[in-house]
């Protein structure tokens, strides 16, 4: 009777929160339990009238599970595929944590590319391949050790047309070769079936052990771009950074070469300053894409006015800013209330913001604030505060008209992702539920197909 009653509430729930999607597309649950963190990507793909995104799940016997989910876009049919699932306990714990979702590649025979690690406390990069046009059927898993002693997460996937002499190269992106915990970078020459791990490409001249944090865009022939910051938030006053992967070399925005891949930024100031933080504007990177002409777009969050406080008490306001790269410099501007921390133990945790990769004039944002004014998110439904999607449209990037896409909910709407599109529509997804940490939260994944 009570496990009846609980459904009935939960149901009773979902009914509320769908009611007040505003967008004019209905609300579509693709997956009932599953998470993501930012830092691997692409999260979320559309190929072949398909869409695949991964998750962690954290409830019942699915606690701990990798999993794909695949969504038919004409018959809108659904499947899930476990990737991975723990061994034994300790096992599923590890493997409880957001950070260890899956990317994913599409590749030119037709099969998808899938990696995943844990968040640091082993050497092993796991990948898989589905069979060409059925992404809900995967080959076996494979496991990539780029050094003994290496300490992985967070893979980025990216295929440059141009290099292997023209047959293709498959770079991942990731944290931690050789226990340096710095973005470092492997590669394939065979489409995924074999690796060769490089080495360190942002390093960072402090005693103490930290990472920058990096985004990823490619145009997929020859050239990756980087968007990264100094270090975590709560250990830096952190700016945003920008360089460019081409032909074995890093440039800066200009295309001015830095030095080699192998020999890596021997400091983040080496790359192109985007945003300059500061005790009362500590940033972190977001996202960031592409335009039509290659050239790069993002979107970063800035902690404002915590100077001098402990970690846990500060947070309280953050704002969305937006760059986009016009061919000679990077013109900034911060166009969001973003509000406050998700949670105290990161007080630069935000709800997140998605770039279109097809639109430069359009993104999407998660904020328990009005965009505008900055006054608190409460739902009429529950009387809660509670993080709601607005999308939000510009012609010159500085003056921002907001639309709610959810309104007055009674979860949490967190960590939108829009997927490029293989067709006119526009996909977006986020998270719809409590994030309590980044290995305890009840998460579903809800979302909308349209137009742009």
């Amino acid at each position: 009777m009570r496990r009846l009653l609980l459904a009935l509430i939960a149901a009773v729930a979902v009914m509320q929160v769908s009611a007040q999607i505003r967008h004019g597309a209905p609300l579509i649950e693709f997956n009932d339990d599953g998470g993501w963190c930012w830092f691997e990507d692409e999260r979320a793909i559309a190929s072949g009238g398909k869409l695949v995104f991964g998750t962690i799940a954290t409830g019942g016997a699915r606690q701990g599970h990798v999993e794909a989910t695949v969504y038919d876009l004409k018959s809108r049919e659904t499947k899930r595929v476990t990737l991975h699932t723990p061994t034994d306990e300790r096992d599923r714990r590890q493997w409880t944590d957001d950070h260890n979702s899956p990317a994913f590649l599409p590749l030119p025979s037709g099969e998808i590319l899938t990696m995943y690690a844990k968040h640091g406390p082993e050497e092993k990069i796991y990948y898989r391949i589905s069979k060409p046009g059925d992404p809900a059927d995967w080959g076996e898993e494979q496991v990539f050790v780029p050094s003994p002693a290496s300490r992985v997460t967070y893979s980025n996937l990216h295929f440059l047309t141009s290099e292997n002499a023209g047959r293709g190269r498959i770079y991942d992106f990731y944290r931690g070769f050789n226990n340096s915990f710095k973005p470092s970078f492997a590669w394939s020459d065979d489409l995924g079936r074999t690796w060769t791990a490089g080495g360190v490409f942002i390093d960072v001249p402090t005693k103490f052990r930290h990472r920058p944090y990096v985004k990823y865009a490619s145009n997929g022939r020859d050239a990756v771009h980087f968007a990264y910051t100094d270090g975590h938030p709560r250990d830096f006053n952190n700016s945003i950074y920008h360089a460019v992967y081409r032909a074995g070399d890093l440039m800066a925005s200009s295309g001015a070469r830095i030095g080699s891949m192998r020999e890596g930024l021997k400091a983040p100031e080496e790359g192109t300053l985007v945003y300059k933080g500061g005790p009362d504007n500590v940033a972190w990177i977001t996202d960031l894409e592409l335009d039509s002409k290659g050239r790069p777009y993002m979107v970063f969050s800035v902690q404002m006015n915590s100077a001098g406080k402990p970690d846990g008490e500060g947070g309280e306001d953050h704002r969305y800013h937006y760059a986009r790269f016009d061919g000679k410099r990077w013109q900034v501007a911060e166009i969001a209330y973003a509000g406050t921390r998700i949670y105290a133990r990161e007080d630069d945790y935000t709800g997140l913001a998605a770039l279109h990769p097809r639109d430069p004039g359009t993104i999407y944002i998660s904020t328990n604030a009005d965009p505008v004014t900055g006054a608190p998110l409460i739902s009429r439904a529950d009387n809660q505060r509670h993080w709601e999607i607005y999308r939000g449209r510009t012609r010159d990037g500085r003056r921002w008209k907001w639309e709610a896409i959810t309104r007055d909910s009674t979860a949490d709407n967190l960590r939108p992702v829009v997927p490029a599109p293989d067709s006119g529509q526009t996909i977006l997804l986020w998270l719809q539920g409590k994030m309590r940490s980044y290995t305890d939260y009840t998460f579903r994944v809800v979302g909308m197909i349209g137009k742009r």
